[in-house]
């Protein structure tokens, strides 16, 4: 059989093609503005806009409302599973609080504790009762707005350009989300703080084509998903969040929370 030799001039097209075949750990279009990780109260590459505490203020669970709009949106349309992860991971780098299992592994640790009480686990594993830490607190997110294509600049643009411009600017839209995050303490019931955060990208559209694919100082916000300016609008909640209980102060009632209150209906 007859080999065909390729020119050399192709060799590099080729093993620039191979390279690419090659997963490059740490670097995709996927992150988020919550990057990094955490361990105990160390945060490595943590955002810098994160806002963080010297002090950790308590333990906290995270509790997303069943069959709300808003998270059918974020797990369906965005194709995200949940805010719980993010928000995880953020509240633990930012060491304001310890965060505690009450989701889906919370099965596992009850099935853990089934097996020692069974005996089917050595004796040495200590585990059982009273081993759990409570959660002082509840965090309940929820999503106030999201959309997409909320605004464009192709007036701007068209005024600067001319009709070519005002067709480029036209594809230049925004995306913008608004959330909130409630801080609710276990004990009393009372909410202890609520907190409103948003963000804003923009979605380059046509330019990218125009430009063999996208722009220069922006491809990033082109292939930026609505997903991510969700995360990024819980991440301003969460640093709203905490500034505000930084300088907490408990509301006080005469005569005492949840006696009656001053506001006499005889």
């Amino acid at each position: 059989m007859k080999v065909t030799h390729l020119p050399l001039v192709l060799l590099p097209l080729l093993l620039h093609g191979c390279a690419n075949m090659t997963p490059t750990i740490g670097d995709s279009s996927a992150k988020t503005i919550a990057t990094g990780a955490a361990g105990g109260a160390t945060a490595t590459n943590a955002n810098a806009q994160l806002e963080r505490c010297s002090q950790t203020l308590g333990t906290l669970t995270i509790v997303e409302q069943a069959n709300q709009p808003w998270l059918y949106q974020f797990t369906q349309e965005y194709h995200m599973q949940s805010t719980v992860p993010l928000l995880r991971l953020i509240i633990q780098q930012s060491n304001c609080f310890a965060v505690v299992e009450r989701g889906r592994a919370l099965n596992n640790m009850k099935g853990e504790r089934e097996l020692m009480a069974a005996g089917e686990l050595r004796k040495t594993s200590n585990l059982g009762k009273g081993q759990m830490v409570a959660a002082d607190y509840t965090v309940t997110p929820s999503i106030s707005f999201s959309a997409r294509g909320t605004g464009g600049i192709g007036a701007l643009v068209g005024g600067m350009l001319g009709a070519v411009g005002s067709a480029i600017g036209g594809s230049i839209k925004s995306n913008e989300a608004s959330t909130m995050l409630l801080l609710t303490d276990n004990r009393s019931g009372l909410q202890l703080a609520a907190a409103e955060g948003s963000a804003k990208n923009w979605d380059y559209g046509a330019v990218g084509a125009l430009f063999g694919g996208g722009v220069a100082a922006g491809s990033g916000y082109s292939n930026t998903p609505q997903g991510k300016v969700l995360n990024a609008s819980f991440m301003d909640s969460y640093n709203q969040l905490v500034r505000a209980v930084r300088n907490y102060q408990a509301q006080s009632v005469e005569g005492g929370l949840g006696n009656g209150g001053l506001l006499n209906t005889n």
